[in-house]
């Protein structure tokens, strides 16, 4: 049976490789069973300053990147959060319903606020409209990485706050969280997420670099002291990440690719790495440059808030109906 299924990447920086491997693969499977609602969070971005020119060519370039991964506009939703302003209504009436206590246990909030003389309250709140974007269409299914199930969590329990002040209304969500691929580490760290928001740049693979530079950054990624192309996180977690990027980029598994480097050193194994990447990345570049030269998105992110739009307000609607607020005339 078809679910709804809601997810969102914040249009801060250029997308990686972890992205697309961690989110945007499974956003185009989930296609094919579900209704699915995939945003171009930019209401959240702004929780953090954000330079008006910047934050309009990433808006669009994360959206673009979406449809280039494989999302079809024409059976999935693909729009900014700022199109659908019911988002940002539910928001509102959501941190009503959400304690300070809640909100200061969250983690993120914790590690973003950290050392920080001056916070914007949006950051605090934050939570509280992500459980707007997921409830605002009674999202079934929300895919989410381990750095986001605290978030699910407080939807969940808000959710069921207000099905118990003010009647049954809203779904429960579950998460959905893939068991492989789910979580691409940083190629400077094993231990560390890859992340767009890292300083440094060799640590990411960004969606739109250029092959050369995909070479260049896995030729300097850290590997440890030893030779052996095996899988072992606990003990070569640098190693055993390249791993899962060639997994992954290839479709063949860890085993048969330790098979195919045993006796060989790093250097081979990263050249051909590399090779992969590109092979992976550039059909993807490709669909995304005929995108945004084809002047067609802003007519597709248009249709998709549209849709996404009557949905909301039907939601919206009833929420405001069953707290007692005036309909409007």
């Amino acid at each position: 049976m078809a679910k709804k299924v809601l997810s969102g990447i914040q249009p801060s920086g250029t997308l990686t490789l972890g992205n697309y491997i961690g989110a945007m693969k499974n956003f185009v499977k989930l296609q094919e069973e579900h209704e699915c609602y995939f945003m171009v969070v930019d209401l959240h971005a702004i929780t953090v300053a954000q330079e008006p020119a910047a934050l309009r060519e990433q808006s669009e370039s994360v959206a673009a990147l979406f449809i280039a991964a494989g999302i079809d506009p024409a059976r999935s939703n693909v729009y900014l959060q700022s199109h659908v302003p019911q988002h940002a209504e539910l928001g509102w009436i959501m941190t009503t319903l959400t304690a300070m206590g809640e909100l200061e246990r969250m983690t993120q909030f914790k590690d973003k606020s950290s050392g920080k003389d001056s916070v914007g309250a949006g950051l605090f709140v934050y939570p509280s409209l992500m459980a707007a974007d997921i409830l605002v269409y009674n999202a079934d299914l929300v895919p989410v990485g381990e750095d986001q199930k605290q978030h699910l969590e407080l939807t969940r329990d808000l959710a069921g706050r207000f099905n118990s002040r003010f009647g049954e209304f809203f779904t429960i969500p579950e998460p959905y969280i893939p068991q492989v691929g789910a979580r691409i580490m940083s190629l400077d760290d094993g231990t560390k997420k890859m992340s767009k928001s890292n300083p440094n740049a060799g640590s990411f693979i960004s969606l739109l670099d250029p092959p050369d530079v995909i070479r260049k950054k896995i030729s300097r990624a850290t590997t440890d002291s030893g030779r052996e192309v095996i899988f072992d996180p606990q003990n070569k977690p640098e190693v055993s990440n390249l791993m899962s990027i060639y997994a992954e980029c290839s479709g063949m598994s860890l085993g048969q690719i330790a098979d195919r480097f045993e006796g060989q050193m790093y250097g081979g194994f990263k050249k051909e790495l590399a090779e992969v990447v590109v092979a992976t990345l550039e059909p993807l570049q490709q669909r995304y440059h005929e995108i945004r030269n084809s002047g067609a998105l802003s007519d597709i992110l248009a249709e998709s808030a549209e849709r996404a739009r009557v949905v909301a307000a039907q939601t919206l609607a009833g929420v405001k109906e069953r707290m007692g607020f005036l309909p409007v005339r």
